[in-house]
């Protein structure tokens, strides 16, 4: 795991990789401005139509909701980033294949984009569905003190390990074998989904964790299977 990481550190200079970087930012952005301006302008009418409060009421309440956003984005991040770079984890795993891989790199299969971007949708959808389920449990670990957050992250290295494995594994592996792949690496991807979400704990780091999941899955998905 730690080699995963430090090759993929490495290659974070790399034009294609900052290229996704790049990309994947300003569309996580764009989607939490979208968010953002539709939660302003939607509190602000429900204000004035449903409580008949004047404009600074109205834009106080507005400016509290944003701020709300604000801080449900910070929690959405991983899911978001995660969805984002699904969409465009073809480009930094063929880069990472090119790099190391050549011969697995020239064998893949090249993905479209509706593929791309069901893996994304699925992978938000089901991080979102998963934690909303298990809502009740953090609620009740709340007075433990560390049981929700030891309970989150758990969870959540679960669904990261599967979503940056599939990302690497449906470029190489039909469809018939997917599902034995996942049952025989539960506990190497557990270990890549636990790297990643500690990677988006970090301040700043967060930032690159999605494009070093992606390169770290890579890594790992190759040396595992590769004769």
């Amino acid at each position: 795991m730690l080699d995963a990481f430090l090759l993929s550190v490495r290659q974070l200079g790399d034009k294609r990789i900052l290229g996704v970087f790049v990309k994947s930012m300003l569309l996580t952005l764009a989607i939490f401005a979208a968010l953002g301006t539709t939660l302003w302008f939607g509190v602000d009418a429900l204000v004035d139509h449903y409580f008949d409060a004047g404009d600074s009421i109205a834009s106080l309440v507005a400016a509290a909701a944003l701020l709300l956003a604000a801080l449900g984005a910070w929690l959405l991040f991983r899911v978001i980033a995660i969805a984002v770079i699904g969409v465009f984890a073809d480009e930094v795993v063929h880069a990472v294949e090119a790099k190391h891989y050549p011969e697995r790199f020239a064998a893949a299969r090249d993905l479209s984009l509706a593929r791309s971007l069901g893996i994304g949708v699925r992978s938000a959808l089901r991080a979102v569905l998963v934690n909303l389920v298990l809502a009740p449990l953090y609620i009740v670990l709340l007075v433990t003190g560390v049981g929700t957050a030891l309970a989150f992250f758990l969870v959540n290295s679960w669904l990261l390990g599967r979503d940056l494995g599939d990302m690497v594994a449906v470029r190489h592996l039909p469809a018939d074998d997917l599902a034995r792949w996942r049952g025989a690496t539960r506990l190497s991807r557990f270990t890549l989904g636990a790297a990643g979400t500690a990677l988006f704990l970090v301040p700043f780091v967060n930032f690159v964790a999605p494009v070093l999941g992606a390169a770290m899955a890579t890594h790992l998905f190759h040396r595992r299977t590769t004769p």
